[in-house]
């Protein structure tokens, strides 16, 4: 199976299969990761099972050019950060590639866009430039076809005059908000909708008072009248996002997997259950690492479903020392 096919997978023997596959291809043709790997004492005669995988630290998207080969990325994703700080960067080969990730896992979690009218509110991502999620939600807008699709910065006022409207129509809404803005619709209006998925993309850093994630979302409940808050778990040096539709447990398209590592000792996997680092496998990810290593905290059950409870903090964070590669 090419690596192209990843969107086929169907059982967790493929998965394994592709992802020794990939680890292969990319040991070979990404320098920055087969440097990590050498330094750890892996190459690809002694990595014969998933868990043998090395995992890269996400931080080294802020220092190296993670990359497969050499080639003119179509465009560079990059994440948010404060002024004078390292942002991540990730050099995206295809497009198409990543259009047909975040397509078929929508498909596969909320049936076709088109039978969407898709909102987003998503004012922070959308003052800066090189956002993954911006181009995502501007494609959907785009694919779903709906005259009333489109962003509303800061204009609650005619978003919610929307909402109303097409709830009331028996129009099926997807309203893609990240977690500020969503939370001062829900303090300004008191809605009931019936016909909406609202789904939160995180994002509350600096902007309001911290809140854990049951209480923001029973916030949002209260506010739009709705029964439960789907969640997006994405980032920007990936090409697949993971889905919540309510308590806050997320699940994988076919062509990613969550493990979780030990929290004092980074190279090693933890069994179902216990908080760990993340570690994400994103197959999607041919043209640059699929095997990353996040600053999350997070704890993985027994149905491959997994929870994000949290981040690191620069003290929590072992083997910083590989970051001198």
């Amino acid at each position: 199976m090419p690596l192209e096919n990843i969107f086929t997978i169907s059982t967790d023997e493929e998965f394994n299969a592709m992802a020794l596959k990939t680890f292969q291809v990319q040991f070979h043709e990404n320098l920055v990761y087969q440097e990590f790997c050498r330094h750890l004492g892996k190459n690809v005669s002694s990595v014969k099972t998933i868990e043998d995988i090395p995992f890269l630290p996400i931080e080294f998207f802020k220092s190296k050019k993670v990359i497969c080969g050499s080639f003119v990325p179509q465009i560079t994703f990059t994440s948010s950060g404060t002024t004078g700080s390292e942002v991540s960067k990730h050099y995206v080969k295809n497009l198409k590639l990543y259009e047909q990730s975040y397509l078929s896992a929508f498909r596969q979690f909320y049936g076709d866009i088109e039978d969407y009218c898709v909102l987003a509110l998503l004012p922070s991502y959308l003052e800066r430039e090189g956002s993954s999620l911006i181009y995502m939600a501007n494609d959907l807008i785009n694919k779903s076809g709906h005259s009333e699709s489109g962003f509303y910065l800061d204009d609650l006022d005619r978003l919610q005059k929307t909402l109303v409207k097409l709830d009331s129509h028996d129009t099926k809404i997807l309203l893609l908000g990240v977690s500020f803005a969503l939370l001062d619709m829900a303090e300004r209006f008191q809605l009931k909708l019936k016909n909406t998925v609202l789904m939160e993309t995180g994002g509350m850093k600096g902007r309001k008072k911290e809140l854990i994630r049951e209480e923001l979302h029973q916030l949002l409940k209260k506010g739009f009248g709705v029964t439960s808050i789907h969640s997006e778990y994405g980032m920007t040096e990936l090409l697949s996002q993971a889905y919540s539709q309510g308590n806050g447990r997320f699940f994988s398209p076919k062509w990613m997997k969550v493990l979780t590592r030990e929290t004092e000792d980074p190279l090693t996997l933890q069994k179902e259950g216990k908080t760990g680092g993340v570690n994400i496998i994103d197959l999607a990810n041919i043209h640059s690492c699929s095997f990353i290593a996040t600053q999350d905290l997070g704890k993985v059950h027994t149905d491959g479903s997994f929870e994000i409870l949290g981040r690191f903090d620069h003290s929590d964070i072992r083997g910083c020392n590989l970051m001198v590669l």
